[in-house]
């Protein structure tokens, strides 16, 4: 099943992504061009694939483990509906989700 987002990139513009059931939101972002570093690889040792939730579809994302808040404690920009991008697995529950890249992010992978 196709679960689709909508990302809103640092300049306020839509972008619209869709990935399957299980996909990772971070790689789903990257793949649709939005500058999420995400070089942890997944293991939590930074904050820079962090994305702000839409209210109405943050409260339908798993909890944050203890270690997700300690590292969000350190992203740029970081606002309540705060989560880690690597830490998001795309479920049907989460099909028009929408989700904002704050404007602090920085991609090192284009520099």
């Amino acid at each position: 099943m196709s679960v689709k987002v909508t990302f809103i990139d640092p300049r306020g513009n839509a972008v619209e992504a869709s990935g399957e059931v299980g996909d990772n939101l971070l790689r789903v972002g990257q793949a649709a061009g939005l500058p999420l570093e995400g070089t942890c690889e997944g293991q939590m040792a930074c904050s820079t694939c962090h994305v702000i939730v839409g209210a109405e579809w943050f409260d339908k994302l798993t909890e944050a483990t203890e270690e997700e808040e300690d590292m969000l404690d350190f992203a740029a920009g970081a606002r309540r509906t705060s989560r880690l991008s690597c830490q998001i697995d795309l479920t049907p529950e989460l099909d028009g989700m929408t989700v904002s890249v704050p404007s602090e992010s920085n991609d090192a992978r284009k520099m």
